[in-house]
């Protein structure tokens, strides 16, 4: 099949790279002149574990092409997928669907007289009728079908995602769209992967509710921490637990500083937006949305109070800027909550992540970037585990205590074991669970 791919952001690249590595021809398409240059030299404009590889191996095999010229990447295709930017709009939470409409208005100047567009973008209910609506309007005279196909990709494990998905999620509107998405996605069904074809209103309720449900169990397991630190008991316990059960499950029960990314909090508020449009209360994901937003907050209140109640002249070493490891991508992570909040309370922060420095700095103001985690802690009156990178979680202990003053350590992400801290005269404070001090 040949496809075209219109944007290469984090879910444009990554899709495109992976359908080329079915055997796909595939050409990405972006405006910006620079990073397309930079990904026909090879030099990958986002950080993806093994994303390099894939997309040098399948540009090399001319499979997988590069282009800022939309009309030519479009003209040949069996199918176009709009993989543009969502973002929330400012002032209502609304998605800003500006991208997507004019991406479609081009594609259907360009494309040939039979044709799917795609939307892979997060999008709300009805986005895939005014796509359609917009294709009959620009090109009246050509075969276009428009479908919609949600990614469910996880930064920093994406192309396992993609290749090995749970389920591939098609809403269609007839069976032209129906049958092209069938051969684009079958060497995952030879996989037996579950490929569920849906209306497009279904498909596109799916993305929002499957990212609302995931934001709802971090919100839970977090409130749980809380009444966990209270009455004695330990939420890892508790966690496995209720995971156990195979109605609930195991994943995302893990308590933290509260959700991030490009994803959960955009998303919910899209769909509380949707709901609200509607007259409907979606009062669990209003929920949801408002104690992760105190919770970053809270998490700095912490953090002061282990440190006697005040931070002023403090300083304070930060692990891990990212919202998630594995990724250099800094939207709505909680250190630009934490931070800021610990910097207007007095403290000197010094910050080390091992992806993510570059994206943070202009957004963390006066934090001190340092060139490894040991060179963070330094000197510092409290070291916060914020991001649970791997190379955090085998720590010489004994070095953190040499290299600080008085450490208070807070494990924001509950890595070490509570037992494993006690030979080092170190504070230890963790989440959910008892602390030793």
């Amino acid at each position: 099949m040949r496809i075209a791919m219109i944007g290469t952001g984090y879910v444009g690249l990554v899709s495109g790279a992976c359908f080329s590595e079915f055997g796909h021809s595939v050409t990405c398409v972006d405006l910006n002149a620079a990073v397309i240059e930079r990904l026909k030299a090879g030099d990958i404009p986002i950080f993806e574990p093994g994303l390099d590889d894939l997309v040098a191996r399948n540009a090399k095999a001319g499979r997988l092409t590069f282009t800022t010229d939309l009309t030519a990447g479009v003209r040949d295709a069996d199918a176009v997928f709009i993989a543009v930017g969502t973002p929330s709009r400012r002032g209502d939470g609304h998605a800003d669907l500006s991208y997507v409409y004019a991406a479609a208005r081009q594609i259907a100047e360009a494309a040939p007289d039979t044709c799917v567009i795609v939307n892979k973008s997060t999008v709300p209910v009805g986005t895939a009728n005014e796509v359609e609506r917009i294709a009959r309007e620009v090109a009246p005279g050509k075969a276009i079908s428009v479908a919609s196909n949600p990614e469910f990709l996880r930064e920093g494990s994406a192309i396992e995602d993609f290749m090995r998905p749970d389920r591939v999620v098609c809403g269609v509107a007839d069976d032209q769209a129906r049958d092209v998405l069938k051969a684009i996605y079958r060497p995952l069904s030879l996989r037996e992967v579950p490929i569920l074809f849906t209306e497009r209103a279904t498909a596109e309720v799916i993305k929002y509710a499957a990212n609302a449900f995931l934001a709802v169990k971090i919100s839970f397991i977090n409130e749980i921490a809380d009444l966990c630190e209270k009455v004695g008991a330990d939420v890892q316990g508790v966690a496995k637990g209720i995971g156990l059960d195979k109605r609930i499950g195991a994943k995302f029960l893990h308590p933290g500083p509260g959700y991030g990314g490009s994803c959960f909090p955009k998303d919910t508020l899209a769909l509380l937006k949707t709901a609200e449009d509607n007259a409907v209360q979606l009062q669990i994901v209003a929920a949801t949305v408002k104690v992760n937003d105190e919770r970053k907050r809270a998490m700095a209140d912490r953090i002061i109070a282990a440190c006697g109640g005040s931070v002023e002249g403090k300083t304070i070493g930060i692990l891990g800027l990212t919202f998630k490891p594995n990724t250099d991508d800094m939207r709505d992570a909680p250190s630009l909550v934490i931070i800021p909040a610990l910097q207007d309370a007095g403290a000197t922060v010094k910050a080390f992540d091992p992806e993510g420095m570059k994206a943070a700095a202009p957004l963390l103001p006066g934090v001190e970037m340092c060139e490894d985690a040991y060179a963070a802690i330094k000197g510092a009156d409290a070291a916060v585990l914020l991001t649970e990178w791997n190379e955090f979680r085998a720590l010489d202990l004994g070095r953190v205590r040499k290299q600080a003053r008085s450490l208070v350590f807070f494990d924001l992400r509950n890595v070490y074991p509570v037992d494993e801290m006690s030979a080092y005269e170190i504070n230890y404070m963790s989440v959910g669970r008892l602390s030793l001090n």
